[in-house]
């Protein structure tokens, strides 16, 4: 489960944070310096000035969620046009709309069933369309005259 999702600057200003568990400001504020504070160790030499951080549980498979981080890196690359910083900071609406596309499963889940019904009708109204064409072929018809000559008029 997705527990949180931080994105903060080199300095540890977080320009995004998006909690999904029920935390105090306080909380959340240390959340946020301790996660600075690990991630901050790591290698003096990064090319990085951005840091995004998503914060699970042990029951998330890690290929998943950097898989899940890429997706979202490369949306907002394809939003922004070149997503940088400012993009974060000024439009952090977007961004925030974005995140929550990609991480509301419910209305994932509904969209899917959505598209499973209306196959399912489809698949249904093809269906009916197959039997009435063989009902009408397999129908004792009587054949249509030809030859027919009405005074001036012929019909062959």
């Amino acid at each position: 489960i997705i527990k949180a999702i931080l994105i903060f600057n080199i300095h540890g200003k977080p320009w995004l944070s998006k909690f999904y568990q029920p935390y105090s400001e306080d909380t959340q504020q240390q959340i946020i310096r301790e996660t600075f504070h690990l991630v901050s160790k790591r290698d003096e030499n990064t090319l990085w000035n951005i840091y995004f951080v998503f914060c699970v549980d042990s029951s998330e498979s890690e290929l998943g969620i950097v898989d899940l981080i890429q997706v979202f890196l490369e949306t907002l690359d394809k939003c922004f046009e070149n997503v940088c910083e400012l993009d974060l900071i000024f439009r952090v609406d977007k961004v925030h709309n974005i995140l929550a596309e990609m991480t509301n499963m419910n209305g994932i889940v509904t969209q899917i069933g959505v598209q499973n019904k209306l196959e399912k009708s489809e698949a249904g109204l093809a269906g009916a369309l197959a039997r009435i064409v063989s009902a009408i072929k397999n129908m004792n018809l009587p054949e249509i005259p030809r030859n027919i000559n009405i005074g001036d008029i012929s019909i062959k």
